[in-house]
């Protein structure tokens, strides 16, 4: 996929074979830690939903190349705070890992960091549950049924597309359908009252900080 800056994106992606991927809180959590740590050096979370086999992300890309030692150190720095947070003062110190020289190109693309996030998580998840090999599909794209694009403001032509000049109302449409999903999937009853998603921060039911939400407003012209 081709990210382009100053865009708005809808990325996605599945368990092999639509496998299950999240099985507790803690898996949860988990992955909502990587999120954080892996994507928000490259722009802003505008919605989010995990669900048992899937996720959705809508994010604004700021920038699509930074330097790998500045994306290491933010990392050290998140998983050093879910340390603390889930163990406290008992919490094992991060090993600084930005401070190692890089191999290859000393910047990193927000592509790559998206796969590392995954492997991170499949690699955690493997080790609980005893098991091996990948956990994701290879690429973020999906079909029977789900959004099978991925929502950009511009064209590769740098035209805008009509989809998102005033009054079309389609980035908002992206943005209700992926707090939808657990009420159409049956899982909870109002689209609030599924814990894993954006929809009770703009609620106001919940202080999440992960999401920018006073972006997600504007751009969504949510009340």
């Amino acid at each position: 996929m081709e990210f382009y800056e100053q865009q708005l994106f809808h990325i996605y992606n599945q368990g092999n074979n639509r496998r299950q991927i999240f099985f507790s809180d803690d898996n949860y959590q988990f992955f909502l830690w990587k999120m954080r740590a892996y994507l928000l050096p490259f722009g802003d979370l505008v919605a989010w939903c995990l669900m048992p086999n899937h996720f959705h992300w809508l994010f604004f890309v700021k920038r699509v190349k930074i330097q790998r030692s500045l994306l290491r150190e933010h990392v050290d720095q998140i998983e050093q705070l879910r340390r603390i947070r889930k163990y406290g003062t008992k919490a094992r110190a991060v090993d600084r890992a930005y401070t190692r020289t890089a191999k290859g190109s000393d910047t990193i693309i927000l592509n790559d960091a998206i796969g590392i996030l995954q492997k991170a998580y499949t690699k955690a998840l493997n080790k609980e549950k005893e098991w091996t090999g990948s956990l994701f599909r290879r690429k973020f794209k999906a079909k029977d049924g789900w959004i099978d694009e991925f929502v950009t403001l511009r064209r590769p032509d740098g035209r805008l597309d009509p989809r998102f000049m005033p009054g079309t109302g389609y980035a908002y449409k992206c943005f209700c359908y992926i707090h939808d999903n657990p009420r159409e999937a049956g899982l909870v009853e109002t689209k609030e009252g599924w814990a894993y998603s954006s929809a009770r921060d703009y609620a106001g039911l919940r202080k999440g900080t992960l999401c920018n939400l006073e972006m997600g407003r504007d751009l969504m012209h949510f009340l």
